[in-house]
Order: C-alpha cells, then sequence, then structure tokens
C-alpha cells in the first residue's frame, strides 16, 4: 500500500477516534457517535480477502498505532473478528441482514470454563420450530452492551468427543432479543472494548451460521484470521510504545545527560527496534499471504504470538523508563502496560499458541 493509503487512513483516525478515545476509554465504550462516525468514514467496511485486504492491513496497523488497545479490540471485533463467520460461512440472507457497518457486533464464543480449552463448552440450542432456542452465558465479550448481534457458539448435539467440539454450532443472535442479560465486566485494561458477560436464557437465534453440528470446522480457519488480525493490531500498538519511548529517552535528563545517552537504554531499545522491524515484515508478508488464499495456522500463530509478547516488552520499558511517572494509574506508559497484557490472553492465550506451533513443528 502507497504512503498515501496510510496517511488518508491516519488522518480518518485522528479526526474521528484520537479526539474521543479517553472519553471512551473513561465510559468503558465506544460511544454511539463514535461508532456512527466510523461507519460513515468507510473503515469498517473494507475488504476481508483478496487484494483488497491489504487495504485492510494498513487500517489495523494504524488503529493500533493509536495507542488505545481498547478502542482497537472494540472495532477489531466488529469490523473483522465476528462478522468473518457471517462473510464465510453465512448465507445471502444473513449477510444482508447483519453485515452493515452500523450493525454492532460482538463475538460469544468464550465461557467461565471454556476459554482457551472449549471441550467444556455449557452454552446449549435446543431444536424450537424451525429455529433454536439458545441458553448459556458467555463472558469476556467485547462490545457486549452495544452489540446489535453476536455470533455465538453453541452445543446443539450431546455426546460425541467433546476435544473437538462434536456437536457444536455456530449462530447469529439478534442482540435486541428478549432474554438477553448483559452485565458489564470491567477490565485492568482495553477499558474501552465494552467487555461483558452475556447471559442467553432461551434466546431465539435468527439462523443457524454454516450446517449445524460443524463448528469445529468454521472455527479453525476463522481462528487463523482472527489471530492475522491480532497481530496486526499489535504491530501497530508497538510501533507507538516504541515512537513514545524514544521521544521520552531522547529528551529527558538524568544527572544534566539525556536518558538516551546511556548506552543500555539505547541497546535495549534497539534491540526492541529489531524485533519490531522483524514482526512487521513477518506480517506484512501474512497480508500477503491471505490475500492469495494461503494463509496457513502456524504462521497465523507465530505472528499472534510475537506481535503481541512484544507488545509487552516494549511497554515494560516504556514504564520502567518514565520511572514513577510511567506508573500512574492515569499515565500513557500505564495504560500501555495494562492493554499489552491483554493482548497476549485474547483470541488465544500465548502457552496455547506456543502449544500449536510446536505441535506443528512434527
Amino acid at each position: 500500500m502507497t504512503d498515501d493509503v496510510r496517511q488518508e487512513i491516519r488522518s480518518v483516525l485522528d479526526a474521528v477516534v484520537l479526539p474521543h478515545a479517553e472519553v471512551w476509554e473513561q465510559q468503558g465504550r465506544i460511544s454511539a457517535d463514535g461508532w456512527r462516525a466510523l461507519a460513515e468514514s468507510g473503515l469498517l467496511s473494507l475488504p476481508h480477502v483478496g487484494p483488497g485486504f491489504r487495504r485492510s492491513a494498513v487500517f489495523l496497523e494504524e488503529l493500533g498505532n493509536t495507542g488505545y488497545a481498547g478502542v482497537r479490540a472494540a472495532i477489531g471485533v466488529h469490523a473483522y473478528m465476528a462478522p468473518s463467520y457471517l462473510r464465510r460461512y453465512g448465507t445471502e440472507a444473513q449477510r444482508a441482514a447483519w453485515l452493515a457497518p452500523d450493525k454492532i457486533a460482538a463475538l460469544a464464543i468464550t465461557e467461565q470454563n471454556a476459554g482457551t480449552d472449549l471441550s467444556s463448552l455449557s452454552t446449549v440450542a435446543r431444536p424450537d420450530g424451525d429455529t433454536y432456542r439458545l441458553t448459556g452465558e458467555k463472558f469476556y465479550v467485547a462490545n457486549g452492551s452495544a452489540a446489535d448481534y453476536f455470533v455465538v457458539l453453541a452445543k446443539t448435539r450431546d455426546g460425541g468427543t467433546t476435544r473437538v467440539l462434536s456437536g457444536a454450532s455456530l449462530f447469529v443472535v439478534d442482540g435486541h432479543s428478549p432474554g438477553i442479560t448483559r452485565h458489564r465486566q470491567p477490565m485492568l485494561g482495553w477499558r474501552a472494548s465494552d467487555t461483558c458477560r452475556v447471559s442467553f436464557d432461551g434466546v431465539a437465534a435468527a439462523g443457524v451460521i454454516g450446517r449445524p453440528d460443524r463448528a469445529l470446522m468454521y472455527l479453525m480457519p476463522a481462528l487463523d484470521f482472527e489471530r492475522l488480525v491480532a497481530g496486526l493490531l499489535a504491530v501497530g500498538g508497538v510501533r507507538h510504545c516504541l515512537d513514545l519511548v524514544r521521544a521520552f529517552v531522547r529528551s529527558h535528563r538524568v544527572h544534566g545527560d539525556v536518558l538516551s545517552a546511556n548506552q543500555a537504554v539505547r541497546h535495549r531499545l534497539a534491540d526492541l527496534d529489531a524485533q519490531f522491524e522483524l514482526v512487521r515484515t513477518f506480517a506484512h508478508r501474512l497480508v500477503e499471504d491471505h490475500c492469495a488464499g494461503r494463509l496457513d495456522t502456524k504462521a497465523a500463530t507465530v505472528l499472534k504470538l510475537t506481535a503481541t509478547e512484544l507488545a509487552v516488552s516494549a511497554a515494560q520499558a516504556c514504564v520502567q523508563y518514565h520511572g514513577a511517572r510511567g506508573y500512574l494509574d492515569d499515565s500513557v506508559p500505564a495504560r500501555l502496560y495494562r492493554d499489552a497484557m491483554a493482548g497476549t490472553i485474547a483470541a488465544g492465550a500465548s502457552e496455547l499458541m506456543r502449544d500449536l506451533i510446536f505441535e506443528s513443528g512434527r
């Protein structure tokens, strides 16, 4: 993508996101006006596949570069992670009904005892005439309080091999249906992500996504895409953090010298910068792979792991070099550190990523 496209996207984010991001952090969600402005900008309806995804990749990286990971998580789920199931496996009618940029999307997969390991899934969907009714509780649902629709994972058949989600299905659920209860779950970081616990009490599904009992078939490629998105967002976040800490060490003085006069400081930041260049280059290669339809699980997992772990290392350095001012609860370095930790948990914890990488090396 050209620098003109990057600058165009950055200008929109500067106008639509940055003036309001701090307020969204404080209120725990993107405002209705914010969602409306983002939808009108066109950034919420960029391509998911093919060569057009390159523009999405620039958007995701620049969204990460805003420095507000709660905002980027909410937008990432709404514009990419949740709708990817409908785009890939939904019917024409489902896509026409739900894939409007102004319909806020949420992904309801995780449960209290079914996160990294989904074999303990307890949400059930029972046939009721020509639909299903869902009962269960989902945790850590971004955009949970404002969602117009949920993509929900539920069991549709008992028995089978639970380790591979036999008998589980994916549903689209109207967020305004009777029987849905939303409870805010304030998080240490990602404060603008509107994370909620969502209960479904006999809620009628708007439809099955794909074929019943085939959730695993749909989850695996969708999770690869989710990890690519998470990796690109984290790459942008690392760049933002490194820009901030580099500017600080070049201006802050200790005993009369700027902090960057210390060789240990320079070398630590040089190592982080070198790792960033490697991860970013790898991310851009994966964008090309995805555009060509050949993104693979191991590569997406490697990107998600390395980018989110690097974000933590960069945020640690940022807090450390800012000293006590960086440890203040309302400081930017503290926010970056809180947010960076969340990235190593969401979309698959780092431990799971390492297991997947190890198993793929057989």
